[in-house]
């Protein structure tokens, strides 16, 4: 029996079977389980790709746990940036099929690694004992601070809800958790508002052109949110360089 899985903003047509997830496959989709296989070979807690099904659907492991969207605790903060370094490292010796196929939603800074693209709490399965991050459609080309950047403003989180005090000294955690030397941390603060800001100018563009699902996503304000979360790491820069730098 099929039962449609709920959340997510790409999720159209997604659903669990028995302990797999099925979703629509795309041209990108064989180079991604290429990577999710790599991946798994080095002993990293990715989904498991099953191939496709006879419907076309991708066919992946069924990650059991749940997707918090509060603010986890610094504990599991520090778990979170332990995690996405692991996959950076794991990734670094992953070869690419000669005929690789990604889906750019966003164009990255550079090319380091197959990099996620989504490291946020939307995409965090944490269950009892296992934690994973999933949706790996949009893995692509891209660079660890890019990865990161989105990463350290999800996480801590950087927006103007949280009290600045309380946002720097989480970012400074997850940094130090994650393992950024001097040099990278300068670089990882000159990415944190544009890495929101290719967010908003992606929404805006897709939905100038009116394209699914991004227009519903632009109308329902998250353009607005991230250009908000952007305009704050902007305003409160001294601040952010003060916890990572001093």
């Amino acid at each position: 029996m099929e039962e449609l899985l709920a959340g997510g903003n790409m999720n159209a047509g997604v659903v669990k079977i028995g302990d797999t997830v099925r979703r629509p496959a795309g041209p990108w989709t064989p180079s991604v389980h290429a990577l999710l296989e790599h991946l798994q070979s080095v002993g990293y807690p990715a989904p498991k790709p099953l191939g496709l099904d006879s419907l076309g659907r991708e066919v992946l492991e069924f990650v059991p746990g749940a997707v918090r969207d509060a603010m986890e605790p610094d504990h599991a903060l520090v778990r979170v940036a332990w995690l996405i370094r692991d996959f950076h490292d794991a990734v670094a010796s992953f070869v690419p099929p000669a005929d690789a196929t990604w889906q750019v939603l966003i164009p990255a800074d550079g090319a380091e690694i197959i990099a996620h693209h989504d490291l946020a709490p939307w995409n965090l399965v944490v269950g009892e004992q296992r934690w994973a991050f999933i949706d790996w459609d949009v893995a692509a080309p891209g660079t660890r601070l890019w990865d990161l950047a989105l990463s350290a403003q999800s996480f801590a989180p950087l927006a103007d809800h949280v009290p600045t005090a309380t946002s720097a000294r989480r970012l400074r955690l997850f940094v130090n958790a994650y393992g950024l030397d001097e040099a990278e941390r300068h670089a990882l603060l000159g990415l944190l508002a544009p890495r929101c800001w290719a967010m908003h100018d992606f929404l805006a563009a897709q939905a100038a052109l009116g394209t699914q699902p991004w227009t519903r996503l632009w109308h329902e304000g998250h353009g607005v949110s991230w250009r908000g979360f952007a305009e704050h790491i902007t305003r409160h820069e001294s601040v952010w360089a003060r916890a990572l730098l001093d």
